[in-house]
């Protein structure tokens, strides 16, 4: 198992460095071809001649090209644009938009500043454009070779006393990579269980069964070298972001109230100032046309102004362009938008989709009521309806709310309320100035990624987790 697991990272890496060296060898055709030329030629103002242009020898040559090829890796590491196999091939080609663009304009600068003037902008919309049907073709038939190689893992899937409806719906999303071939629930014993688990299994899941039979499995699982898919508890998402101590000669883990330090936390603030200052100057035209559509649709008022909760459950009221009609809660009770929600106007319907329904919260920001990063704030009735059977909901508001969070990139709109919770924590107990960055790049991604703005079902729960009375 050891040996396939590691031919299969070598055979993941060796295909995600040849996209990106393809990718590479287009930017240096067109940099040798094009962009080149035009950085040594003679620089000319007025028709007079005002200096010597750039002259480069073959080593500058390949350090320019050798930052492109890391900024290239960089970005789409970040992205999961190298992630074949454990994401779909669409997915790969989604994180490979963003990483080309984004890495094509700061070589668009960089060339410019070569130049000590704009050069054109064309040639490097050559560039994308071929890059980018490299990268279609390169997602598809790298996904296809893989999935020819490495099938699906045959699973067992280990339950406790909660229905399996909701884990098995997401493993099932992913057949090409997962095949889960039977149930068993730990009432079955565990003897039956481990004597299942070695019957050739690739893998084995556990959905959330009592804490002393699944150290137990765990510890049968490792032994056997059988590989465990692990659904988190709570304490297991605060312990992962524990710190470990070396003062005796036995391990020691220290789980301490949360807090950012004094300069983590300037330079949070620092960034929510700077960055939604320049976002309200660079997106106030569609917001303007936003606000004029709206207002003609209906006469309506065009922002819709709501009581949310942020950090230590501190009251302030969150600002969003109105996306539904004027009486949608006219009973005064608050319910979260579901799939098809005849609530929603058409043109509700398309800024929802474009997220553009977000952008006045950038004031929000700048007033220091959230930050960008954080989890979402929600509102004082639903966060007493999660409470009453998840009292750890209070947990994710021991940081300032935020425009977008990790249960936000890494989850969607209508994951459950205790996975959103366990993904909020493990943001909580893991920062750093890098996640935040990090974060915040993702969150373009998920701008265009449509199922992130799936309403909830309308069966579906609003608390806890599943139950037979939901």
């Amino acid at each position: 198992m050891k040996q396939i697991e590691s031919k299969k990272r070598v055979f993941v890496l060796c295909l995600g460095l040849i996209g990106l060296l393809m990718q590479t060898l287009v930017y240096g055709w067109f940099w040798f071809n094009v962009y080149y030329p035009i950085v040594n030629a003679p620089r000319y103002a007025g028709g007079y001649y005002v200096g010597p242009g750039l002259h480069l020898y073959f080593r500058g040559h390949l350090l320019v090209i050798a930052i492109y090829f890391v900024l290239v890796l960089f970005l789409s590491n970040t992205y999961g644009g190298l992630k074949i196999g454990y994401l779909k091939a669409m997915d790969i080609f989604l994180s490979q938009i963003f990483a080309l663009l984004m890495v094509n304009i700061i070589s668009y600068f960089q060339i410019s500043l070569f130049g000590i003037r704009l050069v054109p902008v064309y040639p490097m919309l050559e560039v994308l454009a071929i890059q980018l049907v490299i990268s279609f073709l390169w997602a598809v038939f790298t996904n296809w070779l893989y999935r020819s190689i490495f099938p699906a893992r045959q699973m067992l899937l280990v339950s406790g006393e909660y229905p399996v409806d909701d884990i098995l719906r997401k493993f099932n999303s992913r057949q090409d990579k997962y095949n889960i071939v039977k149930c068993m629930n730990i009432s079955e014993g565990l003897m039956q269980i481990e004597r299942e688990c070695i019957e050739g299994y690739d893998a084995v899941v556990i959905w959330d069964i009592p804490t002393k039979e699944r150290n137990k499995l765990l510890k049968f699982l490792y032994s056997n070298s059988i590989r465990v898919y692990l659904m988190p508890k709570i304490t297991d998402v605060l312990v992962k972001g524990s710190e470990q101590l070396h003062i005796f000669d036995t391990p020691v883990l220290l789980l301490r109230e949360y807090y950012l330090k004094i300069e983590q936390r300037f330079i949070k603030r620092l960034v929510d100032i700077v960055c939604s200052l320049l976002l309200i100057i660079l997106t106030s035209p569609i917001m303007l046309i936003t606000a004029i559509i709206i207002k003609l649709y209906d006469r309506g008022p065009v922002l819709y102004k709501q009581i949310r909760c942020t950090e230590g459950q501190k009251e302030f009221k969150i600002m969003k362009f109105r996306s539904m009609r004027v009486d949608a809660e006219k009973d005064g009770v608050a319910r979260l938008a579901t799939k098809h929600d005849s609530r929603i106007t058409p043109i509700g319907k398309f800024i929802r989709a474009c997220r553009i329904d977000e952008l006045p919260q950038l004031f929000n920001i700048l007033k220091g009521e959230m930050s960008f990063i954080g989890p979402r704030p929600e509102r004082p009735e639903i966060i007493a309806q999660y409470m009453e059977t998840m009292p750890e909901f209070a947990f994710r508001m021991k940081v300032k709310a935020g425009l977008a969070g990790y249960a936000q990139v890494y989850g969607k709109y209508n994951t459950t309320p205790y996975d959103k919770l366990k993904l909020d924590l493990a943001y909580i107990e893991n920062y750093s100035v890098w996640l935040d960055f990090k974060l915040m790049l993702l969150t373009l991604k998920i701008l265009f990624t449509p199922d992130a703005t799936e309403g909830v079902e309308e069966t579906q729960t609003t608390a806890l987790k599943n139950s037979g009375e939901n």
